[in-house]
């Protein structure tokens, strides 16, 4: 079966699961190889827009066309066709092709098995993502994906024992922790961070497993506590965090309806970029930033800016707002002072430098230092990985995919290490791979 998938982490864990629950049942399905799944988002009318596009440019070509995730979902059910057609008008006219699925394959209300547990042997994926947690109540004013997820609900913590260790005993390597808002794990409410268990998951993933690479997805300033700071100096996890920002104005942040202020971003950009680790100096900070919310003035603007550049961080994601004109709608979408187009590119144009300026700072730093990487792909006869505080390194060679490699950033050789073929990084050694079991 062909696969289309668009953006989050998420919908890359519950792809490969159905991609697997596709070929354990193909007596429910019939043929799958004239088939294709879209795994679908609603982040921005930009990507609903792509995922419909992908859908008409795809329809002749296919016998059947899933659509799967948050476009499908309605309070995390999946939505009656009636719904979903007076949702997305544009893809009526082929409904006699697709086929709208749930999540969970094994909660699909359409198809019965008798055994539907079943243990994943494949992974499209080179790193496993792991769900932890589904759902938000945070009600951001920018945010559909809560109106199509629902509540915040947890995954069962033995569950996902069960799964790293099944997935270790495949002779695989790294995880990478992940959810909607996964660092609320176990709040009765999303906007009660103080009840949050995530610590104690991470705690009970070191202890009850072997996995040796441990990756932690989008997390909420909010959430993290001193028992979190205190666990994660642990090695096995990697010295890489990704915070979901969106601004470092108090103002723009209380218009978002989000849970915290510029002070506690602070606080915990600065705990973990000074975490007592051996590899602190490699610690790589990334961030989310939603960029011209309506009300961001100019002294807005230039205190997220201030922000990224006071804690160098070395990765931004810069998401433009989106007001959600078309299909479902989002409360920001009614708010005054919306950002004009001018505007909008000559921010666009600053954040850009600024945050690209500091990625190449990031990078430079690295050379002299020693990273284990693991090779995940190959294009056009160069293989691809991301060292672990995540700098990608090309190099030409003989590996295999899943192979850990040693690496070192070469100071002699200069020049940009974001992207090289046998360049600055230099090959130290091969770990070959264990046989599978």
């Amino acid at each position: 079966m062909d696969y289309k998938i668009f953006w989050c982490r998420v919908n890359k864990y519950y792809l490969n699961k159905r991609l697997n629950y596709f070929s354990k049942t193909p007596f429910l399905w019939g043929n799958c190889n004239d088939s294709l799944i879209i795994a679908t988002c609603v982040v921005t009318d930009r990507t609903k827009s792509k995922f419909i596009k992908e859908t008409i440019n795809q329809i002749n070509n296919y016998n059947k066309i899933y659509l799967t995730w948050c476009a499908v979902f309605d309070n995390w059910k999946k939505m009656t066709d009636e719904k979903f057609y007076k949702t997305y008008p544009e893809l009526s006219e082929f409904k006699e092709k697709i086929v709208l699925l749930q999540e969970e394959p094994e909660k699909e209300d359409t198809k019965k098995i008798e055994n539907n547990k079943f243990k994943e042997n494949i992974n499209i994926y080179t790193k496993k993502f792991i769900v932890i947690q589904n759902g938000c109540d945070n009600y951001c004013s920018f945010c559909l994906t809560i109106h199509k997820r629902g509540k915040s609900q947890n995954i069962d913590a033995k569950e996902i024992i069960a799964e790293i260790n099944d997935f270790v005993e495949t002779w695989w390597k790294e995880i990478v922790i992940t959810g909607v808002n996964l660092a609320s794990r176990w709040c009765t409410n999303t906007r009660l961070p103080q009840e949050n268990k995530f610590a104690e998951l991470l705690q009970k993933i070191l202890d009850e497993t072997k996995i040796e690479r441990i990756r932690i997805s989008s997390l909420g300033p909010e959430f993290l506590n001193e028992q979190f700071f205190e666990i994660i100096k642990n090695q096995r996890f990697l010295p890489h965090f990704h915070i979901s920002i969106q601004s470092f104005s108090d103002k723009v942040l209380k218009l978002m309806n989000r849970n915290y202020n510029k002070d506690l971003l602070d606080d915990v950009i600065n705990k973990l970029k000074n975490l007592d680790r051996p590899d602190k100096e490699q610690i790589s900070i990334w961030a989310d930033i939603i960029v011209w919310f309506p009300w961001e003035t100019e002294q807005d603007f230039q205190e997220t800016i201030d922000g990224i550049i006071r804690h160098k961080i070395n990765k931004v994601h810069a998401f433009p707002f989106s007001a959600h004109t078309k299909w479902e709608s989002v409360p920001a979408r009614t708010l005054q002072n919306q950002i004009s187009p001018e505007t909008k590119k000559k921010r666009e144009k600053k954040l850009k430098e600024i945050s690209d300026k500091i990625r190449d700072d990031f990078i430079k730093k690295n050379t002299g230092t020693k990273h284990q990487v693991l090779i995940e792909e190959k294009k056009n006869w160069v293989w691809r990985w991301w060292t672990w505080n995540y700098i990608q390194v090309e190099l030409k060679g003989e590996y295999k995919k899943w192979q850990i490699v040693g690496v070192e950033g070469n100071p002699s050789l200069g020049g940009s290490c974001s992207s090289v073929v046998g360049g600055c990084w230099r090959l130290l050694e091969i770990k070959p791979p264990p046989s599978p079991s």
